[in-house]
């Protein structure tokens, strides 16, 4: 069986996106890490077969990205993302979205959306 998740063929990959989090990430993750959201362990920069999403909860399976400036530039952008959304979720994942000045304007909110969709799922093992 192939290993879909953080699959070492994208972890240099990884590594450069954590060491290059846009200010809204890094918003994000001080709320995060350390269990600090409801007793949930995320993860930043989780690859999901050769895609990386932006944080991740294996307990719940749930991914959450943050869409900046570039994700709105290119009319075919926002068509990319469904695409690589659609293929995440068959995985069995929720996918959850916020963009760059959702986190800027109303961290309390993208933190208490983030709360309410922390279910753990019904089917499935919990990925570490």
């Amino acid at each position: 069986m192939k290993i879909i998740f953080n699959q070492a063929e994208v972890k240099q990959s990884r590594r450069l996106l954590r060491r290059n989090m846009p200010l809204a990430e890094q918003l994000i993750w001080e709320k995060l890490r350390n269990r600090q959201l409801s007793g949930y362990k995320f993860k930043r920069q989780y690859s999901v077969n050769n895609f990386v999403v932006d944080f991740f909860c294996p307990e719940t399976n749930l991914a959450i990205e943050l869409d900046g400036e570039s994700h709105f530039d290119k009319t075919d952008s926002q068509d990319k993302d469904v695409d690589r959304q659609k293929k995440i979720e068959l995985f069995g994942i929720k996918f959850i979205r916020f963009t760059n000045n959702e986190v800027y304007h109303n961290l309390d909110g993208v933190l208490q959306i983030i709360k309410e969709n922390l279910t753990r799922p019904l089917l499935g093992k919990e990925r570490g």
